[in-house]
């Protein structure tokens, strides 16, 4: 399989590139957009996803409508396009972030654009790369490690965040297994994650997403590490919907749990969880799945009784009361030490 350097967006001449999250692990495919409008569009229908992947991706979609705009309405179409871009996913933080920051070099000339944007993606990756190194230190030899949604390099541009400990701990030697949740409705553990592990080699098995606490009970999961999304200025955490319960049952049990996230995950204009928004997705995603038959086709299959209608939220908000630490590319904190890095 011929992974481009291993990295889940990119650009050249304008155009930018990424890895086909929607049609991994049956299909490796690349998608590339000519414009704004269409990487606005992969974001959205997740063809790239996981923060940083979209931090990156709104930065090159921000820098193509800085090239792409008239010169006559310049002003007027990189606003538009900004707000055409965050309004994407609403809940991922990275997004914003970079969407503002490539506004404000296009608005000195499309040159400061396009190098804001490639700044954006680069440090991104590195701090996926610190954020591995810092991590590596929570994992013993001989660890198994519960993650939930996907947090690896396909997710963080490069290297990853929640995976990023994992894939250093496995490279530097340490015998480890992953427990990776399945993560539905859309799957990403089942699909991403395991997809990225069984590339690297690291030994993991999916489970369902309600077996965590079952096998936290057994005393086979010493340590939780997952994504996310948005962090509120007092480390209230969003993320995949899902990690809520992680979270509670690894407190109950004990059990370290860590947030894996670069700092621009950290949102300091946010208070608390209670003022993220959490994005509503289609109830198709709840209703039909995806997967792939004993020939090797591709099918999507209605699962749930007909008739029925589903609710999806996207995210859920996990209190800070609940988590041991963040790993960031700065270090690791405990909640309570969050102003050290957000002042």
């Amino acid at each position: 399989m011929n992974i481009y350097k291993k990295i889940a967006v990119w650009t050249e001449n304008n155009k930018v590139y990424m890895i086909n999250q929607n049609k991994l692990p049956f299909e490796f495919e690349i998608f590339n957009s000519e414009n704004y409008k269409e990487t606005a569009n992969a974001i959205k229908t997740m063809i790239t996803r996981g923060a940083g992947s979209i931090g990156a991706a709104a930065a090159f979609a921000m820098m193509q409508a800085a090239m792409q705009a008239p010169k006559n309405i310049y002003n007027d179409f990189i606003f538009n396009a900004k707000q055409e871009i965050e309004s994407t996913r609403p809940t991922a933080r990275d997004l914003f972030a970079a969407t503002e920051r490539v506004y404000k070099a296009a608005q000195i000339s499309a040159e400061k654009a396009v190098e804001e944007a490639h700044k954006v993606a680069s440090e991104i990756s590195e701090a996926g790369k610190k954020i591995g190194e810092f991590g590596n230190s929570l994992i013993s030899q001989n660890s198994q490690i519960l993650t939930h949604c996907n947090a690896g390099w396909l997710a963080l541009v490069e290297h990853g965040s929640a995976l990023a400990p994992i894939y250093e701990a496995f490279n530097s030697g340490k015998n480890i297994f992953v427990y990776a949740d399945e993560t539905r409705p859309r799957n990403q553990g089942a699909r991403l994650t395991a997809w990225e592990l069984n590339q690297a080699g690291v030994k993991h098995a999916i489970i369902p997403d309600n077996a965590a606490a079952f096998y936290m009970s057994l005393g086979k999961i010493e340590i939780v590490i997952t994504g996310a999304d948005r962090i509120a200025a007092n480390g209230d955490t969003a993320n995949k919907i899902g990690t809520l319960e992680k979270a509670i049952a690894a407190k109950e049990f004990g059990i370290p749990f860590y947030i894996a996230a670069p700092i621009s995950t950290f949102d300091i204009k946010t208070k608390t969880g209670k003022d993220i928004i959490i994005e509503e997705r289609s109830s198709d995603e709840v209703i039909y799945q995806t997967g792939i038959d004993e020939n090797g086709n591709i099918q999507t299959l209605r699962i749930a009784s007909p008739g029925s209608e589903a609710l999806n939220p996207a995210f859920d908000v996990t209190p800070n009361k609940f988590i041991t630490g963040f790993i960031t590319e700065k270090g690791i904190f405990k909640p309570e030490e969050l102003y050290k890095i957000l002042k």
